[in-house]
């Protein structure tokens, strides 16, 4: 059994891989980050409406973001800790400078945001991962195209 302490900093070691892996564009770490029945939920961040599943959550995040220029950052989590599931919100900034992919079909050229994450996370075989995000944004701030 592990203490209170110990899952705190494993909970947030995966979340700060998350902002790392995701900004670095490295796919397979950022994968294995999460459950393989992960629920992606950005709608209320004018995002897509709920997606069920790894493979198709990070289809989707990839195909938003593989070619932008972003930093994301986390924020003093609040971890509420029941045995094998954790619930998080992370107060959450976030940086994005589209790339041409997606610039050219965009009404700006990026965003900086700061809101939270709400996040469930299960231990699984010894490991934390993310089981479901939600994303909301309390400021979101659209760069002008240029």
């Amino acid at each position: 059994m592990t203490s209170y302490a110990d899952d705190y900093a494993a909970i947030s070691q995966v979340k700060a891989r998350y902002c790392r892996f995701l900004d670095g564009k490295d796919w397979a770490a950022y994968t294995d980050l999460f459950t393989e029945d992960f629920v992606l939920d950005t709608s209320p961040a004018g995002g897509a409406p709920p997606i069920h599943g790894r493979a198709a959550a990070i289809t989707y995040i990839r195909g938003s973001v593989e070619h932008a220029r972003t930093a994301h950052q986390v924020h003093s989590p609040e971890i509420e800790i029941d045995g094998d599931v954790a619930h998080v919100i992370w107060a959450m900034q976030d940086r994005v400078i589209w790339g041409p992919d997606r610039a050219a079909t965009m009404s700006e050229s990026g965003h900086t945001g700061y809101g939270q994450y709400r996040e469930r996370y299960e231990r699984r075989d010894g490991r934390w991962r993310i089981a479901a995000s939600q994303l909301s944004y309390l400021i979101y701030e659209p760069q002008p195209r240029v």
